[in-house]
């Protein structure tokens, strides 16, 4: 049964809940990367980096640009690096077990509560 929560919440939770997509999102913050780049830095393959890549821009959560033969990819910054602090902000204060918990993991329960809600 649905309690207010729109699916756009579990589609938003449920696609940061991937320890992948937390992490290219993390290393985004730091400025745009390449594709390639990127899948060095995460030491991943390149179609699996792309395949993530596809998720989260379509929930915006990044943009990309061709510049040459190279794809550089953006993270959205004005909502990523705040909902990253308040996902934080939200389990330092209120989850009561965070000691060691990742952010995707907090992600990860945040998703499946969306999920149980929307049933």
């Amino acid at each position: 049964m649905k309690r207010g929560l729109s699916d756009g919440c579990y589609g938003v939770f449920s696609t940061l809940a991937n320890p992948t997509r937390i992490a290219i999102l993390e290393r985004l913050q730091d400025g745009p990367l390449n594709v390639s780049g990127m899948a060095t830095l995460l030491e991943q393959e390149q179609s699996m980096i792309s395949h993530n890549l596809k998720l989260l821009e379509k929930c915006n959560f990044i943009s990309s640009e061709r510049q040459g033969k190279e794809k550089y990819v953006f993270v959205n910054e004005s909502t990523v690096p705040a909902l990253f602090a308040l996902v934080e902000t939200h389990a330092r204060n209120s989850c009561e077990v965070t000691g060691g918990l990742s952010l995707w993991h907090v992600i990860s329960m945040m998703a499946r509560a969306c999920e149980s809600l929307l049933l």
